[in-house]
């Protein structure tokens, strides 16, 4: 079964799903790359998840042109979340792209941005939360990406497609 199919599987077993404490769903993918998605909320037309992750065996100690590559891909590609992404930060000695909303969304209640985290180490892994932060305080919180069935299914054939 392709990883969409079982996306569309799992989104479809989901639908009026609700919860503070997510379920996370794992779809199994070529070049056995397993993604996993913690849903909070499921409805017939869109849902809302804290973290979708990536795990990529093949890419596990790849060099750090590789990662640079996938980043690169995945900028180029993944254009139609609520802001653009774009790499912020190159750590070669610790083997992680980090890559971020450029420009984050920002208005009086505060600031919402996208986090991607891409590691060599411990296999080849992916990582996508969203943030917020508000004027005056502090730090950030996570906060819950919400996005329609229809971007989650193009979200995941990208990120599948991107692997280098």
């Amino acid at each position: 079964m392709s990883v969409l199919n079982q996306l569309n599987h799992e989104l479809k077993q989901l639908t009026g799903f609700q919860s503070a404490q997510p379920t996370t769903v794992t779809l199994a993918a070529k070049g056995k790359i397993e993604i996993n998605i913690d849903f909070t909320s499921v409805d017939s037309m869109s849902c809302s998840f804290q973290e979708i992750r990536v795990n990529v065996p093949s890419l596990s100690q790849s060099t750090y042109d590789k990662l640079k590559e996938w980043g690169q891909k995945l900028c180029q590609r993944i254009t139609y979340l609520l802001e653009n992404i774009g790499p912020l930060e190159y750590d070669e000695d610790a083997g992680q792209v980090l890559i971020r909303s450029t420009p984050p969304d920002q208005n009086q209640a505060g600031t919402q941005f996208y986090e991607i985290i891409l590691s060599s180490h411990a296999n080849g892994n992916f990582s996508l939360k969203r943030f917020a932060s508000q004027p005056g305080q502090g730090g950030r919180t996570q906060v819950d990406l919400q996005v329609t069935h229809e971007v989650l299914r193009k979200l995941v054939d990208d990120l599948v497609d991107t692997v280098p």
